[in-house]
């Protein structure tokens, strides 16, 4: 089921705020994942590359970084 925002979009609000944040974190591991693989697929198939350990690592640590982002600068739920 795709993620969908029902109503406007309010920068304002920050349930928007955070849907935008899950996106940009989805999207975003999406970039690595593709072209992480690929360039593993390279590397295994034809080129070694002696640095890409260090740039799959890196980038590993930048995802959660930004995840540890999203859940820590999430609303609060109403009660």
């Amino acid at each position: 089921m795709p993620i969908r925002w029902y109503g406007p979009a309010n920068p304002e609000d920050p349930t928007y705020r955070h849907f935008n944040r899950i996106v940009n974190l989805v999207l975003h591991t999406m970039v690595f994942a593709a072209l992480n693989s690929g360039l593993w697929f390279v590397q295994t198939m034809r080129h070694p590359f002696n640095h890409l350990a260090w740039l799959t690592e890196a980038w590993a640590l930048v995802l959660v970084v930004q995840l540890i982002s999203v859940v820590a600068r999430r609303p609060e739920t109403p009660s």
